[in-house]
């Protein structure tokens, strides 16, 4: 049982359109919370309109950690994000406030549950050297270091099998080592008491919101958006470059998709990531509660906290 005086995270997630944003400002202004982001891309600055950023109005409602912290060419990995969400919880703890995460990227989301990134540094030298081979010699070198064998790792993923082996070689340590070694980790919240829950929504719901979403982005701008963020560098970083909304923009100004069928396109490649999100929820996260957004309740979102002042209820997003 956790003790009394353990802080507490709040964690907020679901699907892409599921709602997440409006329902985290209204527990947030109930409870006293600020908020810290779980988003992949809002660290971005500039990427606004294809992200769905919380607004600048929003960000007066409540305060927001983690968003615009970094140029479109400065890249973002789990161990700095961790470094970063763990010193603004705890400013936010500091000041007496409770901490809301909110946000769907699951990698990011499962390190407030477990160990993400192990200890081995990995020189650039030998990251460059394992990027010049092609995935059957890396694997063939892999299986080289590694004669009592490989596991559970997916040798058909050329990136899993890249990172193995610049860990094997990094380390000088077989992989089976490395792996006992990583999850004896402790988790980098284990400090913490997480409270964890998920919102969700009927597909036939959800595919109307994502045709909503991706119009109003549209409206609101997304393509000069994208060719604002070019010439600063948007194609050198491949996290932001692939990022859905954004890739088939750069594909029309590129000339390679039909303007006519942008919309389209990011509703198909939103509806995957969305499927990709369920199955992440369902397989990497620990069991947490998972609410209907259209049955959501401020008052009962994580179902133990007690709103602080004058409690206000709020229609269904």
């Amino acid at each position: 049982m956790s003790a009394p005086s353990q802080r507490v995270l709040y964690v907020l997630t679901g699907c892409t359109a599921t709602g997440k944003t409006e329902w985290a400002l209204r527990w947030a202004e109930a409870f006293g919370a600020e908020i810290v982001s779980c988003d992949a891309l809002l660290f971005y600055r500039g990427m606004d309109i294809g992200t769905a950023k919380p607004t600048p109005a929003d960000q007066v409602r409540v305060p927001h950690h983690l968003i615009d912290v970094c140029d479109v060419t400065d890249r973002m990995d789990v161990t700095r994000y961790v470094a970063l969400a763990r010193e603004a919880a705890e400013r936010i703890a500091a000041r007496d406030r409770r901490v809301l995460v909110t946000g769907g990227s699951g990698f990011y989301l499962k390190a407030f549950f477990a160990p993400v990134a192990d200890e081995v540094a990995v020189p650039f030298a030998v990251r460059a050297r394992v990027a010049e081979l092609d995935p059957a010699a890396a694997v063939a070198e892999l299986r080289q270091l590694n004669p009592e064998g490989l596991g559970s790792l997916d040798t058909a993923n050329p990136r899993r099998v890249s990172r193995a082996l610049e860990r094997c070689l990094a380390s000088g340590r077989p992989l089976a080592e490395l792996t006992a070694a990583f999850a004896r980790q402790p988790a980098p919240f284990a400090d913490w008491r997480v409270e964890l829950t998920q919102l969700d929504r009927p597909p036939v719901e959800l595919e109307a919101r994502l045709a909503g979403r991706v119009q109003a982005m549209l409206t609101a701008g997304l393509v000069d958006e994208v060719r604002r963020l070019l010439p600063a560098g948007l194609k050198d970083n491949p996290s932001a470059a692939r990022a859905i909304g954004y890739r088939e923009t750069m594909a029309v100004l590129e000339g390679t998709l039909p303007s006519e069928e942008l919309a389209a396109e990011i509703v198909k490649n939103t509806r995957a990531l969305v499927k990709k999100q369920r199955t992440w929820f369902r397989t990497q996260l620990p069991s947490h509660r998972v609410v209907a957004a259209d049955e959501a309740a401020v008052e009962t979102l994580f179902g133990d906290a007690v709103p602080q002042g004058k409690y206000r209820a709020f229609p269904a997003p």
